[in-house]
């Protein structure tokens, strides 16, 4: 890890180079902070320039050549100088040396830290930047008293002046795999850029901490930092020197900032003196922000408050924390968070003394998916003898942060003191959620059942109910399941939370069934709730994401995918460490990149999946079958086979209702293994269990499967009267005029495509595919229209080849059965010869090239073009840049 890949910054890399590259070009200086990356850009830069073509000169000015003269150039000058000469003459001297040096060819001459140069190498540097064959590129440090003549570069219009700004999110994400060597899950990812704030030396110096800490770790592939921040001496002495000494107010300031950002300014001038506050600002300590109608104060960079907060004697940090409280007390809590800011600085400051605080705000922290934070402040409302109340939130919270078993430890300390039936209700559905779900105890339905019929209110009677219907429908009870969905409903007396938790679950067996309308229309009225449900069950989320993401999935609305993917549900679950809800985003967002044929963006992001869902069981398995399948599209037999295996260790009996995923890609595994035959006898049969649990909008995708592997006339379903069985056409044909949306009329004009349509039908069906970016599918029908043209040899096939070339280019490696058909083998020769001959050499080019004769050549040409199905030359572009895997470029 001692040197860092150069990552992202094309836009000024290719700037600079241009600004040599150009006859009449300019210079070129790159202003910034310190650590931006302006001293590597540079070298970068001038790495890259021929010096067979170029007389490059560089040169690092330094605080100790600034006094000399010509210290800052003592790298290009001649040790000796002529004697006798006046200032002006030395420059002119220097310059004649240069010229004579550069023999003819354009001077480049590279200046890093060019406010450090010394007065008599700044006038240098600017005599040069005027002669007409020379080039003046350079960083400058913001903030640093800047030579006459270096100024004078940009104000002459001798040079560019560019602001180097910081890294952004995904240049850092960039820079952190390259270093790391691997992906890094998301979450890590976006704190060490927020940390950094994109600066390449500070996330250096993260990184370094971390990894000399063990901070950071590698699960399936991803790197994950732990969150436990180490500040490495170097990094800390950074931070400090930028700081500066303070004086005691403006430090009292700083300190109140770092402990209570974002911090009203009104606030804060009633704790400070308002010229500290000033002054803090006039010196890049802090920085105001607006929010809304209030001006905030934040620290100028989150690596102060976080050298400031470790430097704090802990008796004035406990001392900082009670005044902030105080403070937002005595004006009131007028915004939703001041609560939650309040509960936080009363606990941190060990004057917590109201456990309905400390609920309040765990219940609060929850409702925003922290669940680190809300652990704390659930477990502080617990200890200061906050009850039943307490106990429930908490274990609720522990079962979410992947710790069930001390969820149950914490409910069954309490079980002896709950007295009445609300609480009761509430207890029972808590215990039997972490015992199903957290501890994949199956047995749980059975007695939150008995156990929910003791209760004598309606209203709790209906909570239990509720939970006791999702879980049924989890383990594919489905009829149970409905029935006390839809008591739940019925009653007039149930609670909020507990009627849209039966709605999901409705909604979420609609979506399996294929009833898209009547599940979207369940999940709006859901969604039309949140505020009244968010506040008793947060995590309803998760049951309405997954009745939601199952419709999206099963119906191919992949927009709609990204659309749940970049709603303020993922980054609350992201920012709080709500894994069960970043796991399931991240295997929906996996299976629309699969479908669009992104294999590698697919495969990275099931990975993450894995990764986040690894201390949990519930969607554990649906994350190793969607890793799976991304293989299985790669064409990586050996890590799709290792996927599944994953799969079926981590899948939790008690979540049934996957199965369909699950066996799903089960059938890839066995297509990408090569084993075709035993891959269609797997998904017929599961087509036969999905038809008969109900689940047509599941079938529907796996007929889909068998259609892609060429077996629309494969037997399905139960035996007819006739004696015979519908083949998969013909069931898709009677799932079309069941299943909600376009999707289905699609696929059944694809299976009779494949079976009696010629060429021309099935090229409309991958129009229709491609026109909802289901790039894979249309690439697969594109693929079998010409393969049928091969076979039938009917006319030409340039135009159907040019069109399945620009859907390959839209995707990453991709290998499936259909698109396997048109790879014929070819020898290392032919392809050779078959790359010149498309790129326009003729057959004696070609021959002279190769060393061979030209009859031999035309021999090739002759068994390629009967390979490739091509008439001649004319088609012969189109249809090897048509093959999977072949990249369209011109021959070596």
């Amino acid at each position: 890890m001692s040197r860092w890949d150069f990552v992202g910054r094309t836009d000024e890399l290719n700037r600079l180079l241009s600004a040599v590259g150009v006859a009449d070009g300019r210079g070129l200086l790159f202003s910034g902070s310190a650590g931006v990356g302006k001293s590597r850009l540079l070298r970068e830069g001038v790495a890259a320039l021929p010096t067979d073509r170029y007389a490059i000169w560089s040169v690092a000015a330094s605080a100790t050549t600034a006094a000399l003269p010509f210290g800052g150039l003592v790298q290009v000058l001649p040790a000796a100088q002529p004697q006798g000469l006046s200032p002006a003459g030395v420059l002119r001297w220097a310059v004649d040396v240069l010229q004579e040096q550069a023999a003819g060819r354009p001077i480049v001459l590279a200046i890093d830290d060019a406010h450090l140069l010394d007065p008599p190498s700044a006038a240098l540097v600017h005599l040069i930047a005027r002669s007409e064959n020379a080039t003046v590129l350079g960083t400058l440090r913001n903030g640093e008293q800047i030579p006459l003549p270096i100024r004078a570069l940009w104000t002459d219009d001798l040079v560019d002046l560019v602001e180097l700004g910081p890294l952004g999110p995904s240049e850092t994400t960039g820079l952190l795999a390259a270093i790391l060597g691997g992906p890094v899950d998301a979450g890590s990812s976006e704190r060490l850029f927020r940390l950094s704030a994109g600066n390449p030396l500070l996330l250096r110096e993260l990184v370094l901490a971390a990894s000399g800490g063990d901070e950071l770790s590698r699960r399936y592939g991803i790197w994950k930092w732990t969150g436990r921040l180490e500040l490495a001496p170097s990094l800390t002495d950074l931070i400090d020197t930028r700081i500066g000494q303070l004086t005691p107010g403006v430090r009292a300031v700083v300190e109140l900032v770092a402990f209570g950002e974002p911090l009203g300014l009104q606030l804060l001038e009633q704790a400070v003196d308002p010229a500290d506050v000033e002054i803090a600002e006039e010196r890049g300590l802090i920085s105001m922000v607006h929010d809304d109608r209030r001006l905030n104060v934040r620290l100028a960079h989150p690596l102060y408050g976080e050298v400031m907060r470790r430097h704090c004697p802990v008796s004035r940090t406990r001392r900082l924390q009670a005044t902030l409280a105080g403070l937002l007390e005595r004006v009131g809590k007028r915004r939703r968070d001041d609560l939650l800011r309040v509960a936080v600085w009363r606990l941190d400051s060990g004057t917590a003394q109201d456990p309905a605080l400390l609920l309040d705000a765990a219940a609060q922290a929850f409702g925003r998916y922290d669940v680190p934070l809300a652990t704390r402040l659930a477990r502080a409302a617990l200890d200061s003898e906050g009850g039943s109340d307490a106990a429930e939130l908490l274990a609720t919270i522990l079962m979410f942060g992947d710790r069930p078993e001390e969820a149950i430890v914490v409910l069954d300390q309490v079980a002896g003191a709950i007295q009445d039936d609300r609480r009761r209700g509430r207890w029972l559905t808590a215990r039997g959620m972490v015992s199903y779900w957290g501890l994949s105890r199956e047995s749980t339905v059975e007695e939150i059942a008995a156990r929910g019929a003791e209760l004598t209110d309606a209203a709790d009677q209906a909570r239990v109910r509720a939970f006791e219907a999702i879980m049924r429908l989890h383990r594919l009870d489905v009829e149970t399941a409905v029935r006390l969905a839809q008591t739940v409903l019925d009653r007039p007396a149930a609670p909020m939370a507990a009627r849209e938790l039966a709605r999901c679950t409705l909604a979420h067996l609609q979506a399996a069934q294929g009833q898209y309308r009547r599940s979207a229309t369940a999940i709006a009225r859901v969604e039309a709730e949140a505020a009244c449900w968010r506040g008793d069950m947060p995590y309803l989320q998760l049951a309405m994401e997954l009745a939601r993401g199952t419709r999206l999935a099963l119906s191919g609305d992949l927009a709609g995918i990204d659309a749940i993917v970049a709603d303020e549900f993922a980054d609350l679950a992201g920012a709080g460490d709500f894994r069960l809800g970043t796991g399931y985003l991240a295997i929906l967002q996996a299976y629309a990149a699969r479908l669009r044929g992104r294999g590698d963006e697919a495969l990275k992001t099931s990975l993450g999946a894995c990764a986040v869902l690894a201390t949990s069981r519930v969607y554990a398995g649906l994350a190793h079958a969607e890793r799976a399948q991304a293989a299985a599209l790669r064409g990586d037999a050996g890590h799709a086979a290792e996927a599944m295996a994953e799969a079926d260790r981590t899948h939790a009996p008690g979540m049934a209702v996957l199965y369909p995923w699950l066996e799903q890609a089960r059938g890839a595994v066995h297509a990408v293994a090569g084993d075709l035959p035993a891959a269609v006898k797997h998904l017929c049969a599961l087509a036969d269990r999905l038809r008969e649990d109900g689940l047509a909008g599941h079938e529907l995708l796996v007929l889909l499967d068998l259609v892609r592997f060429d077996q629309a006339a494969a037997a399905v379903g139960p035996t007819c009267t006739d004696g015979g069985r519908r083949t998969v056409a013909q069931r898709l044909a009677e799932l079309s005029e069941q299943v909600d949306g376009v999707l289905p009329p699609l696929v059944a004009r694809y299976a009779r495509a494949t079976l009696d349509g010629g060429p021309d039908e099935l090229l409309a069906v991958a129009d229709g595919f491609a026109a909802r970016e289901l790039i894979v599918y249309a690439a697969e029908a594109t693929a079998m229209a010409l393969h049928r043209m091969g076979r039938s040899r009917s006319g030409a096939t340039g135009p159907a080849r040019e069109r399945l070339a620009d859907l390959l280019r839209r995707c990453d490696e991709v290998s499936t059965p259909a698109l396997r058909l048109l790879r014929p083998t070819l020898t290392e020769r032919e392809w050779e010869i078959g790359r010149l001959a498309a790129d326009g050499s003729t057959s004696r080019a070609i021959a002279e090239r190769l060393f061979l004769s030209t009859r031999t050549v035309e021999n090739h040409l002759q068994r390629i073009y009967s390979k490739l199905g091509v008439a001649g030359r004319a088609e012969l572009r189109a249809a090897l840049r048509s093959m999977p895997g072949h990249d369209g470029g011109d021959a070596a």
